[in-house]
């Protein structure tokens, strides 16, 4: 039974939400007086997606067109029954909206974080890697976990040469740490974030600050960890102490290395892999919570890649021949 005052809600605007699951499962839904009546051959499938949604609108959570064809996949390959286990509220905005998981693939990405010392979170632009991370490191500090929150980021464009850019070293590095403070002001509001930072309580600084330091009682964020070197990863997983947690966020599809340069984040991935405390979250495509579009774009990109590598692959067979 759902609620007939979340009924709004699920619609979406226009009945957006609706219009989408009526054209995938080649259903009808009618409002009639708070009731839904549906006909069709996948009239069960679409109830299944209904009842989601209605859960999401019970629990206060956003509900748009992202979350509807999120779900509309998930019921087609079966995955739908174990979205919600693990979606409680990561942490909570000024604005008191409630941060929580949108997927199944971020529900285990957040539980990796809650069960391991040490994090990697792999995926597209757009699956909430970083953004999860951050609330969870300010919900740590907030609730006395660790005593500081480290942001950090290689400082990458054309190799990390900042020489020519105006200002102090820390104006010419802030336009990379941009994304970082935007997250803060969001979660902890722009007034809490200065106070703590002027306490040194909270840091946001490029990857080479890091270097020489054992960063105890601390959540440690590393974004954009796939422009790393392997000697820089090397060095900042060394940087952990005790009383300590580290997340490492990457794309390993939009390295901005030079050619020929190996990234940390690939090399780590391989070489940790099975080390007990060592949690790898691999997020896709299927993960992005932005417009609808972008996992088109994804997908197109994936697809182009594809065929480039078999051309190799191809020319690499004549050559042998």
């Amino acid at each position: 039974m759902i609620n007939p005052n979340h009924l709004p809600i699920i619609f979406g605007k226009l009945d957006e939400n609706i219009i989408a699951i009526e054209a995938a499962l080649g259903v009808s839904i009618v409002n009639r007086d708070g009731q839904l009546y549906i006909t069709g051959d996948n009239k069960e499938q679409a109830q299944q997606i209904l009842r989601k949604l209605a859960e999401k609108a019970e629990n206060g959570e956003e509900i748009d067109l992202t979350a509807v064809m999120y779900l509309l996949e998930s019921q087609s390959d079966g995955t739908i029954t174990q979205i919600g286990k693990n979606s409680g509220a990561v942490a909570i905005t000024t604005t008191g909206k409630a941060i929580k998981p949108k997927t199944l693939g971020q529900e285990k990405y957040t539980d990796q974080i809650n069960k391991n010392t040490v994090i990697f979170g792999v995926g597209p632009a757009g699956t909430g890697k970083t953004y999860l991370a951050m609330a969870m490191a300010i919900t740590a500090f907030k609730k006395g976990d660790v005593g500081r929150i480290i942001l950090t980021r290689p400082a990458i464009e054309a190799g990390e040469k900042l020489g020519f850019l105006p200002g102090d070293l820390q104006q010419k590095v802030d336009p990379y740490l941009r994304p970082l403070y935007d997250a803060l002001f969001e979660i902890m509001g722009q007034e809490a974030f200065h106070r703590n930072m002027e306490k040194g309580l909270i840091e946001v600084a490029p990857l080479a600050y890091m270097r020489g330091r054992t960063l105890d009682n601390s959540f440690i964020v590393l974004d954009e960890a796939q422009n790393t070197t392997p000697a820089q990863m090397k060095m900042f997983l060394t940087r952990i102490g005790f009383g300590s947690k580290a997340v490492i966020t990457g794309d390993i599809t939009q390295i901005d290395l030079p050619d020929g340069s190996k990234s940390g984040l690939k090399e780590a991935l391989t070489i940790t892999k099975g080390i007990q405390g060592i949690g790898i979250s691999m997020l896709t495509k299927k993960d992005v919570v932005r417009h609808p579009l972008v996992q088109k774009i994804i997908e197109a990109y994936e697809k182009q890649d594809n065929q480039r590598e078999s051309r190799r692959q191809q020319l690499i067979a004549r050559r042998q021949r």
